[in-house]
């Protein structure tokens, strides 16, 4: 995998007197908020894009940027910086405006209908929609709980691997039992630019929540002794000098062996905070906003959620499924900005009031 930049898109927000009126605000630029933009363009709603993170992408673009997606309907393979940037070309015509590095700190019904919005930043918004499109919220890793250990952070210790080349030649201890942990064993140890002179994949049992083919594939190169797996867990370290120079791992035989090691990667998943979210009088439901299936409005008109960050019955996490609820809300919100106005639907293929909003020709055929 090469390194991959974050997908590249200005911060395309303007100093304002005041709080900015617009028709719809989107928590979250990832996938779904992306394509939330483009769903409501097709309305003509215009849209404020608000993302805690400095850049489009959410997850796509800060957990696995360079890892191939197979299910978005009619791409076969796609990386996420390869989704997030067709993302962002495909909703050019309709000039969201985006705030980065900034999360939502309130959100309060006005008297006339719409909310009060308000950012970490003090950037206010009027608006007569929110949607929330957070994914799994202000997403946090879950960290290896060992005193001491944490002064090694973004040194040797490292939760996220957001250039796969700053690891190629090092001796790495990867911790975990999950696909993320499998993914990048496999990659360090194969053949290529990012190939680590030693490879141990640490878990705390020998079963792992991995696809079954990248376990088979780890227990086949650890038969070969391309690499190694130890079943335990880290109780303690050793630090040389300044830097950390080996874990100690008790085994489930009550033994404590020292594994030394350049590099600690710990992928333990992620730990869903809801933040500010919380306090917005939402039906929640397991750190989930709950929505209808109809417009997948919260239990506050106005509001949408789509994507991970909500919850119904035959729920998928999906990023597909995402989009499929990102259309259905636009329909369902555009009465709130056109009340007077009867929605049709119609289709990009025919339709030449929507090649005009999309900006391009309405074809001809004999």
């Amino acid at each position: 995998m090469e390194p991959s930049p974050k997908a590249e898109v200005a911060d395309t927000a303007r100093r304002h007197d005041g709080p900015i009126e617009t028709d719809a605000v989107i928590v979250g630029a990832g996938p779904v908020g992306l394509f939330q933009v483009f769903e409501l363009g097709l309305l003509e709603i215009k849209a404020h894009v608000i993302d805690t993170l400095g850049y489009p992408g959410g997850q796509c673009i800060e957990l696995y940027p360079d890892k191939p997606i197979y299910d978005i309907p009619a791409v076969p393979v796609c990386t996420g910086k390869e989704l997030t940037d067709n993302l962002l070309k495909q909703i050019e015509p309709f000039g969201a405006t985006f705030h980065f590095g900034q999360e939502v700190s309130v959100v309060r019904k006005q008297d006339d209908g719409r909310f009060y919005v308000e950012t970490s930043k003090g950037t206010q918004f009027l608006t007569k929609t929110v949607f929330i499109a957070g994914g799994v919220g202000s997403f946090q890793p879950r960290t290896l709980k060992v005193d001491g250990l944490d002064k090694f952070g973004e040194t040797q210790l490292f939760y996220r691997v957001k250039n796969p080349a700053q690891f190629a030649g090092k001796n790495l201890v990867i911790v975990g039992g999950g696909d993320s942990a499998l993914d990048w064993t496999l990659n360090f140890v194969q053949d290529g630019p990012n190939k680590a002179e030693s490879v141990i994949l640490l878990h705390r049992r020998d079963g792992f929540r991995a696809a079954p083919a990248s376990v088979a594939r780890m227990r086949e190169l650890c038969e070969a002794m391309e690499m190694q797996l130890i079943v335990g867990q880290i109780t303690g370290f050793d630090e040389v000098d300044g830097r950390l120079a080996n874990v100690k791992v008790t085994g489930g035989d009550g033994v404590t062996r020292v594994v030394p090691l350049d590099v600690l990667l710990v992928f333990f998943g992620l730990s869903p905070k809801l933040g500010p979210i919380a306090e917005w009088g939402l039906g929640i439901e397991r750190k989930q906003i709950v929505v209808d299936t109809e417009k997948f409005e919260t239990n506050v008109p106005g509001i949408f959620a789509v994507g991970d960050i909500n919850t119904y019955p035959g729920k998928k996490k999906l990023i597909l499924s995402g989009f499929h609820e990102a259309a259905l809300a636009a329909f369902g919100a555009s009465p709130y900005i056109f009340p007077e106005k009867r929605v049709l639907l119609q289709y990009t293929t025919t339709s030449p009031k929507l090649h005009k909003v999309l900006g391009v020709e309405t074809p001809v055929f004999d």
